[in-house]
């Protein structure tokens, strides 16, 4: 099996489309136009781009988690209904009653996801389990916080993966944060690839923000969990740029600094992508497009009828 090629003009303009699509989001949040809260990915583009580059559309699974704009949109997902269901309309991605959290788009194979932190871990390890067990030429890619790793259901996957051999790449975006608690308050030994790799699994540490770093990586794991069929856990430290929920900086809060440095690296790195793509002013022209399009299209979709709400989750 060859190694896929990094390609920067698709890495820019899923990076691009990512961070557009979140400021946008800022800039309309207050209107009351969004129904639902939300969880930015700013800050943490290059790991779902790097990731959605590697993979392979027709047999990847995607399990992601309530912070999914980044990698719904990098893994192809239906651009104008995560619109029409961030505005609570009937076409959006479940008809409007679930919003921002809960994204899922399963013609290409992205599971729903969920509030529950770290919640999807044991439901992609078992998807991992049908795919051994049906012989399925698939493998599947779970998202995940460093936050998730405090919650036990985490350690009995994560070993029962390993037990089993089952073919799935845990990718931890280690932001260092739950919420407002930092890993070091939390944890007693910060070094989680050690951790992991006690179980038996093997383990790849990122540090830096490089798109094509995380492609390179991440197209290796991919490769060998398709040619040995065990899982592999890919840790990439990063860095989330607002507060944990909403649209706001939280630095008032007092509980982290400002870094400036840590902050313009999403930033920098998206310059480093468009320095390297030639047609980088088609490709913004074709972003704007596309928000456009999908706001009026969400604008214009009505609210769910009656029915329509109470539809599985009331009896008639």
């Amino acid at each position: 099996m060859a190694l896929k090629k990094f390609n920067y003009e698709k890495a820019f303009y899923l990076f691009k489309k990512i961070r557009s699509t979140e400021e946008k989001i800022i800039e309309i949040y207050e209107s009351d136009v969004i129904k639902s809260p939300v969880h930015l990915s700013l800050g943490q583009e290059s790991i779902a781009v790097g990731i959605a580059l590697a993979s392979n559309k027709k047999k990847d699974i995607i399990f992601s988690n309530y912070r999914s704009h980044a990698h719904f949109i990098a893994h192809g997902g239906n651009y104008k209904k995560m619109w029409a269901e961030l505005f609570g309309k009937e076409t959006g991605l479940s008809s409007g009653k679930a919003g921002s959290m809960h994204l899922g788009d399963l013609d290409i194979n992205f599971i729903f996801t969920s509030a529950i932190v770290g919640s999807a871990i044991s439901e992609a390890v078992g998807y991992a389990l049908a795919v051994k067990l049906k012989k399925l030429n698939s493998r599947v890619i779970c998202y995940h916080g460093e936050g998730a790793m405090d919650q036990g259901t985490f350690w009995e996957s994560l070993n029962f993966s390993a037990l089993k051999k089952l073919p799935i790449l845990f990718v931890c975006e280690n932001n260092h944060l739950a919420i407002y608690s930092k890993q070091k308050k939390r944890m007693k030994s910060l070094d989680i690839c050690k951790k992991v790799k006690s179980f038996g699994v093997h383990t790849i540490k990122i540090k830096d923000n490089s798109t094509e770093n995380i492609f390179k990586y991440s197209n290796k794991a991919l490769q060998s969990i398709e040619k040995n069929g065990q899982p592999v856990f890919l840790e990439i430290d990063t860095y989330r740029e607002v507060d944990h929920v909403g649209i706001n900086y939280d630095f008032a809060l007092g509980y982290r600094k400002k870094e400036k440095q840590k902050m313009m690296k999403s930033l920098n790195e998206l310059n480093f992508l468009k320095q390297n793509t030639k047609n980088f002013k088609q490709i913004e022209k074709k972003i704007n497009k596309e928000i456009s399009d999908a706001l009026n299209y969400s604008l214009k979709s009505n609210f769910p009828h009656k029915k329509c709400i109470e539809s599985n989750v009331t009896k008639e």
